[in-house]
């Protein structure tokens, strides 16, 4: 994506609206374009990397992450490391969860969904909770690495 491009496609746009008025208006128009430029770039930004948080979270597994080759912003399908798998862990510890019935079906129609049990299913859930995983987070965060 080339971002330069869109904020200057919309700084031509104000310029030819501003022709229309009087030298003062084109004058306002000229120092606005000036000021648009970096106010645009950065929301655009901002609305990225809240579109690939949004599409991050109903991915099963994976992220999608913004990254910036120098202005030029990209949006880059991450695959997630696989969890291990139970069956190599020591699954010694017990708990016990109380949880609502709709939560309960919705749980054992997910894991179910992806051909896991339960227990593996929230063992997996309960390991990238405490390893950190973004995907539930919605803040206005960028991730990734820029590069010139």
């Amino acid at each position: 994506m080339q971002l330069d491009a869109v904020i200057e496609r919309v700084r031509e746009e104000l310029l030819a609206v501003a022709a229309l008025g009087d030298e003062r208006t084109a004058e306002v128009a000229t120092r606005m374009g000036g000021v648009l430029q970096n106010v645009l770039a950065l929301r655009l930004l901002e609305l990225l990397a809240d579109s690939a948080a949004e599409v991050s979270a109903q991915l099963p597994g994976g992220r999608v992450e913004v990254r910036l080759a120098g202005s030029d912003p990209e949006l880059v399908y991450v695959e997630d490391a696989p969890p291990p798998a139970t069956d190599d862990l020591e699954l010694s510890a017990r708990i016990t969860l109380r949880l609502p019935e709709g939560l309960k079906s919705r749980i054992e129609e997910t894991a179910g969904g992806e051909g896991l049990s339960v227990n593996a299913w929230l063992v997996r859930a309960l390991s990238r909770a405490v390893a950190g995983d973004r995907r539930t987070s919605f803040g206005r965060r960028m991730t990734g690495y820029g590069r010139s």
